[in-house]
């Protein structure tokens, strides 16, 4: 399967307000916090020993201004065009669907914008899609009989087995390591500040537009597992799925890791328990394991030649002096 011409523009075009919105929102930020290294402390989780002040963003909505960018590109110019609109899409709205219950209209109305336009992705990604070999059969004509289904004539070949049984093991043991996390911190915290975990009740002070951290992980599990069932498979969607896991878990464990190494926590925390170390341990693995995924799925594949098959024989052309009666 391939993608149209005007499936691609639509779905650079709905990645590039995507970024906007995010943009729109690290300005502010930006502006409030000014050229110090503040903000880059508040996204690390670092709320209390060095700012006062509240940020609307979080590590994650950088990343997914990455993302957007690699999406927008891999529109216009990558065979994977289709998956790759699909995942981010998908993430997108996984990652503000909880917007939604969050309180003040500006976040509110972010979402609304933001859930739009993933929503558009994903009907980009599936509507715009044609088989190839109607393609190579029709002579380079898609199904629409124009140039504006016209596609080079090459598809994603599967990844090779190395990078991808590697990468999918890396996604596999970081998936089961938050997972465990997860269910440890269900079973030490009070019922009510889980919940508060994944519905971002306001007690735990988040940022406008943050994730709450239960869901966070959660849908960085299920995308880090389905990455490595992709990778296993060696499915032709595994570079767009793996490389959008390894970014965010990268971003959380640079998170993780900066807010391990900071100075003040050691002054608060003199002695760490088991706990915290392993804790640690798993935010350096994190960082990595999501830059290694980076690199083993970064380089573009072979990709194959879609099989030539002529088209159906037409009638010959008359001749340049008609006999009569032709």
């Amino acid at each position: 399967m391939t993608v149209t011409r005007t499936a691609r523009l639509t779905g650079a075009a709905l990645c590039a307000a995507l970024a906007l919105v995010g943009f729109v929102w690290l300005l502010c930020d930006l502006a409030a916090f000014g050229p110090t290294t503040e903000l880059l402390w508040y996204w690390a989780g670092d709320h209390g020993f060095r700012t006062h002040r509240t940020a609307g963003t979080t590590f994650v909505d950088p990343l997914l201004l990455v993302a957007y960018a690699v999406t927008a590109f891999a529109a216009l110019r990558s065979p994977l065009a289709a998956p790759a609109l699909a995942v981010t899409g998908l993430t997108t709205l996984a990652l503000r669907l909880p917007g939604l219950w969050a309180s003040g209209i500006d976040a509110l109305v972010t979402t609304l914008i933001t859930l739009a336009l993933a929503a558009g992705l994903v009907v980009t990604a599936a509507a715009g899609r044609h088989d190839d070999r109607d393609h190579a059969g029709s002579g380079g004509r898609g199904r629409s009989g124009g140039d504006e289904a016209r596609d080079e004539p090459y598809g994603p070949e599967r990844p090779r087995t190395g990078p991808a049984v590697a990468a999918g093991i890396l996604c596999a043991l970081a998936g089961l390591v938050r997972a465990a996390w997860e269910l440890r911190w269900a079973t030490l915290l009070p019922a009510e500040y889980t919940v508060g975990r994944y519905t971002g009740e306001r007690s735990l002070m988040l940022p406008t537009l943050a994730v709450p951290p239960g869901w966070l992980n959660a849908v960085l599990v299920l995308l880090l597992l389905a990455a490595a069932g992709s990778a296993f498979a060696r499915a032709r969607h595994t570079r767009p799925l793996g490389l959008l896991a390894g970014l965010l878990l990268t971003g959380a464990g640079a998170a993780g890791t900066a807010a391990a190494l900071r100075p003040e926590r050691h002054t608060y925390l003199p002695a760490p328990d088991l706990y915290a170390v392993a804790y640690d341990a798993g935010c350096f693995y994190a960082l990595a394991a999501g830059l290694a995924v980076l690199l083993l799925l970064g380089p573009p594949g072979r990709r194959r030649r879609v099989p030539y098959r002529p088209a159906a024989a037409r009638p010959p052309a008359p001749p340049h002096r008609r006999p009569p009666s032709w």
